[in-house]
């Protein structure tokens, strides 16, 4: 799985903020004061410090209050930790550059992009002649609709061709309907991916009618060959989902590619 350097700062720092404020509430709900830890002859002795007050030891009858206070120690030093991480990562993101090279092409004005053909981040020469392997896709139906995407190809839906057109703004090396074997049986995932970050091919399959019986039956058939072949959701394999109520946001596959094919 990958994402950009920066959204994965973003997430972290969020993950961090949370955790500082998760903390800080702990810690009010905690007694005042602090514990001394005492050692003698291999053993451990406790002692309860309040405000200016002095030293009162605790024995085992205290054994809650010394499991609070040993909590609160250790929460503090947690919360130590993540302002130094906060304060790290802050500086990290004002540092690190708002245009990151694969999305350029996307920013580009159409009357430029259509001429250019986009850098693909990582081994660049591997994933062209990846894509340029010739394959056999599945026939299309002589009565079914014609769907093309920015690079010609002809997709079986519209939602295909956004799901396409996003990876290849955003420089993301695939093909579309490539057979491959499982169990020997041939399949034609929507999209293999050619995943730069890890040099691995994962595959994205877009369920397009999921209010249709007959339909989802036949994709539990297919999930099933996936996972008998290794290729495991959230690891080499994702989906995406509509029904004729709710089609696909473009949302959800941008941040499909930025979390798992690039």
């Amino acid at each position: 799985m990958a994402k950009s350097v920066r959204l994965t700062l973003v997430d972290r720092y969020d993950l961090i903020e949370k955790t500082i404020e998760s903390v800080e509430r702990k810690l009010k709900l905690l007694p005042a004061g602090r514990l001394n830890i005492k050692h003698q002859n291999d053993k451990s002795y406790y002692y309860y410090v309040k405000a200016n007050s002095k030293e009162n030891y605790l024995s085992s009858k205290d054994a809650a209050l010394i499991s609070q206070l040993l909590q609160k120690r250790y929460l503090k030093e947690v919360l130590k930790a993540a302002k130094n991480e906060l304060a790290a990562l802050s500086k990290m993101l004002s540092l690190y550059p708002d245009d990151l090279p694969e999305e350029l092409y996307e920013k580009l004005p159409e009357e430029l992009r259509m001429g250019v053909e986009p850098v693909i981040l990582g081994n660049e020469q591997d994933a062209r002649e990846w894509m340029a392997e010739p394959f056999v896709g599945k026939p299309f139906k002589d009565d079914a609709p014609v769907y093309k995407t920015i690079k010609g190809e002809r997709v079986r839906s519209k939602s295909e061709v956004m799901i396409a057109d996003r990876m290849f703004f955003r420089g993301v090396p695939y093909k579309y309907e490539c057979p491959i074997m499982i169990d020997g049986q041939v399949i034609h995932p929507d999209f293999s991916i050619k995943r730069m970050s890890d040099n691995k091919l994962i595959y994205h399959e877009h369920c397009g009618r999921m209010d249709d019986p007959e339909y989802v039956n036949d994709l539990v058939e297919r999930v099933n060959l996936y996972n008998q072949a290794g290729i495991m959701q959230g690891d080499r394999l994702t989906f995406s989902f509509e029904t004729a109520d709710k089609p696909l946001d473009n949302r959800v596959i941008d941040r499909l590619i930025d979390e798992f094919f690039k």
